[in-house]
């Protein structure tokens, strides 16, 4: 989970549009005794859209592989702009399980059923966060992915 700090790429597919973001927060657990990957995504972002629309996602990880250049891509640019995955820094494959795609240069896949969600609102959130956090009012949406499947590449 060092990885996570550095930057993961959550993947998402609804119908027909996938789309891709870096992600740094996140958390691996057990909840409900099932194994959960938990993602926050902000309201304002495209693959909020679209995990509304879907029931599962995939975080990827570069473990040991220089991809700062494509994370740093990701996280700044809007997939509602730019079809992120027609850049020549990433490319996407099948996964094994789930209807989202895996980042194909990571080498560490998560698979993941959105098994709940919750959004954050001001009055969760601890003074020093939300100033910290959310002082523009775009809070995150926790989504609750049960891990599907879990594997190296």
């Amino acid at each position: 989970m060092n990885q996570l700090g550095k930057g993961a790429f959550l993947t998402v597919k609804a119908g027909e549009e996938v789309n891709t973001m870096t992600i740094g927060w996140g958390m691996v657990g057990l909840i409900w005794n099932k194994p959960i990957f938990q993602v926050l995504v902000r309201k304002s972002r495209h693959t909020h859209d679209l995990l509304e629309r879907s029931e599962d996602f995939t975080v990827s990880f570069p473990i040991g592989k220089d991809l700062k250049e494509a994370l740093a891509f990701c996280g700044s640019i809007s997939g509602k702009e730019v079809n992120k995955l027609e850049r020549p820094f990433i490319s996407t494959k099948k996964g094994k399980k789930v209807h989202a795609p895996i980042i194909s240069e990571c080498n560490l896949h998560y698979e993941c059923r959105i098994v709940a969600k919750q959004e954050l609102v001001e009055d969760q959130i601890g003074t020093d966060l939300g100033t910290m956090f959310y002082g523009n009012g775009d809070y995150h949406t926790l989504y609750y992915g049960e891990i599907v499947a879990c594997y190296e590449l």
